[in-house]
């Protein structure tokens, strides 16, 4: 299986319960199809690098963080299509960071 990361910009402000939430269920994808989450990062609340537009409401700041995982490449367009659609997400991307042992075995952020 593959090693991601998945950034995730959510909305600022959000209530504690809440977030948990996002990343509970976001989490849950990844283990219900046979994943392993690996770790997740709270990157904070930050200014947007410029205003942006979702679910009808521009955003000015937000919420960083950041979740590793390995998963089949096939449970990301199901992660996908759910962070789309999910209203305390302003946006996400997936970054793969390796497919072989050699590299998922030694994360690059940390050589």
């Amino acid at each position: 299986m593959p090693f991601y990361e998945l950034v995730c910009i959510s909305r600022a402000r959000l209530s504690e319960p809440n977030l948990a939430d996002l990343l509970r269920k976001t989490a849950t994808q990844v283990m219900e199809r046979g994943g392993v989450v690996r770790s997740f990062e709270n990157m904070g609340e930050q200014a947007l690098p410029y205003r942006m537009k979702r679910h009808q409401t521009y955003h000015n700041e937000g919420r960083y963080w950041l979740m590793h995982f390995d998963a089949n490449p096939s449970t990301l367009t199901t992660m996908d299509a759910k962070l789309k659609v999910d209203p305390r997400v302003i946006r996400h991307t997936f970054i793969k960071l390796g497919s072989k042992l050699e590299d998922v075995v030694a994360r690059p952020d940390k050589t």
